[in-house]
């Protein structure tokens, strides 16, 4: 049995008048050990066009997150509220051009470097600067494969060992599928080797989107943000690095009949629940990929992110950027 918790209701003021911005839909007790009945949604900023690739700093106790069409990271914090950190963020050309020009997802890497993925550059790179002094200056980390520019880069996560997995859809392209700079032909997921060497994981994906790995990172997950096959994939890692094992962590068809959004960015606590950017909002799963329950948002959720001690989540939707203090 499902129902909705009214504690938990942010508003916003529209011309048919106040709606829900959340609402945590609760549809198994096991949910309550990770969001507790106290929990509520808040809007902490809000007024942008795409808001995406949000990531909790916890040496500067900030969120960054970018705001993808409009080539900016911004920062929050509880203090200061939100300030514009970079910009700009995924595209430095003189060209004009139009489409998702800025970064997308954020990470840090073991030097505590700003990496993202830039759109525009259509690579991914490391800003070089310190992360409390940020300039839009960076070194390129990997912009192609076999001489052939990257897509898009989209989202990434970091193995422990320094390997760096990402997606490359063609969002950033201006175009998209049919943009005349498309240099590839697929879709691809790959790897940065700690060596920097750029190796290929698969090609077979429509549109891979968000990447992670479980706690143990044995396995790789990617959601699929391709309306027609709306899946979260599932892939073992081998020791030469392959693939192996493909199969679909949950398939999002029948949610995503009635509810917009296919998979997008998501996130692992280290118990193996996932929080997961798709159809309504937020799905939350567990280790055995069964949803326990959803924050729903009337804004397109794009990703989220968790704090260190995995009490806050962060969520990005559209012009908002949402907290959950999830348990004291």
């Amino acid at each position: 049995m499902r129902f909705l918790l009214p504690a938990c209701l942010f508003f916003c003021f529209s011309c048919n008048g106040f709606k829900p911005v959340a609402m945590i839909e609760r549809s198994d007790p096991a949910l309550d050990a990770i969001l507790s009945h106290n929990a509520r949604v808040e809007v902490i900023s809000s007024g942008y066009q795409w808001s995406e690739g949000p990531l909790w700093i916890e040496s500067e106790k900030m969120l960054l997150f970018s705001d993808v069409p409009a080539n900016t990271v911004f920062k929050w914090t509880e203090k200061e509220g939100t300030e514009v950190y970079l910009k700009p963020s995924g595209y430095t050309g003189t060209v004009a051009r139009g489409g998702e020009t800025g970064s997308n997802g954020l990470a840090l890497n073991k030097d505590n470097k700003l990496v993202l993925c830039q759109h525009g550059n259509r690579q991914l790179a490391w800003m070089d600067a310190a992360i409390d002094i940020p300039k839009p200056v960076f070194k390129t980390i990997a912009d192609n494969y076999q001489s052939k520019k990257f897509n898009s880069p989209n989202d990434l996560v970091y193995r422990s060992n320094g390997d760096l997995f990402f997606t490359d859809p063609p969002y950033g392209l201006e175009k998209n599928m049919d943009d005349p700079l498309k240099e590839m032909r697929y879709q691809g997921v790959f790897c940065v080797k700690a060596s920097g060497e750029v190796k290929l994981l698969i090609d077979s994906l429509t549109r891979p989107n968000g990447i992670a790995l479980t706690p143990d990172q044995k396995t790789l997950v990617i959601g699929n943000s391709d309306p027609e096959k709306p899946y979260w994939y599932a892939y073992d890692i081998a020791e030469n690095d392959s693939l192996i094992n493909p199969r679909i962590f949950f398939d999002s068809r029948n949610a995503s009949k009635t509810e917009r959004r296919a998979p997008d960015g998501f996130k692992f606590d280290k118990n193996g629940n996932m929080f997961a950017s798709g159809p309504g909002g937020i799905l939350i799963f567990d280790r055995n990929a069964k949803i326990i329950g959803k924050i729903k948002t009337s804004g397109d959720a794009s990703n989220c992110a968790l704090s260190p001690d995995e009490k806050t989540l962060y969520i990005t939707a559209n012009k908002y950027v949402l907290r959950i203090k999830m348990r004291e």
